[in-house]
């Protein structure tokens, strides 16, 4: 079994986050997951194999996180929820991990990204003029990384359409390192500003960022 991290964080949400490494065959991991049939019926209808992994995965690693046995699903927006049970869920995936975070009450995102990744195209797409500034030369890919992650994190969180990365989400300047504290903002469509708190940590050539309550 490759649980990579589970843990409770301490903060006011009291939030559980769960990774776990996909090191495993495709038969092993549906071995592991109780998953039930008509889930695992459309896993097996995804033709790529990196993507059905990813999905057993997330599977596997819910067995972890819930005493019971839940069934997932998704809105029509593609938000993940679970249909016997009121926790709010949050899901991401890359080729190597996976990530849940869970929480009773709050609405909640996170996200997850290689570093192997060239994320040249979030500086265009994704940054306000002032983030750009605040770039470091030095660690410009790890930043642009962490920068996309807590965006796409309060994304999940804040769960609206058509929304401007750069113009409606503001991450506070930071400079990168093995873990910390980052600070946003959500701006909606008529003016108001919600602050968010966010925690990023980098492992394995990864970056994982997560709402938190945490300032």
């Amino acid at each position: 079994m490759a649980l990579y991290l589970y843990k409770e964080l301490d903060d006011d949400y009291h939030s559980k986050l769960g990774v776990w490494q996909v090191s495993e065959t495709e038969a092993e991991l549906r071995a592991l997951s109780s998953i039930p049939s008509d889930e695992l019926e459309e896993i097996s209808y995804i033709k790529s194999e990196s993507l059905r992994k990813q999905k057993l995965a997330v599977r596997a690693l819910l067995d972890v996180m819930f005493e019971d046995k839940v069934y997932l699903s998704h809105h029509d927006n593609g938000k993940p929820y679970i249909e016997n049970c009121a926790t709010n869920i949050s899901i991401t995936h890359t080729d190597k991990y996976v990530a849940v975070l869970l929480n009773d009450t709050e609405e909640i995102g996170v996200d997850c990204e290689s570093l192997d990744r060239d994320f040249s195209a979030v500086e265009k797409k994704a940054l306000s003029e002032e983030e750009i500034d605040d770039l470091d030369d030095d660690k410009r890919n790890e930043q642009l990384a962490i920068y996309w992650c807590a965006k796409e994190a309060v994304y999940k969180k804040m769960s609206q359409h058509n929304v401007d990365f750069a113009e409606q989400i503001e991450i506070e300047d930071f400079h990168p390192r093995g873990e910390g504290k980052l600070d946003a903002v959500f701006t909606e469509k008529d003016g108001y500003e919600e602050e968010i708190h966010l925690q990023y940590m980098t492992f394995d050539r990864h970056v994982l960022v997560w709402v938190s309550s945490e300032e």
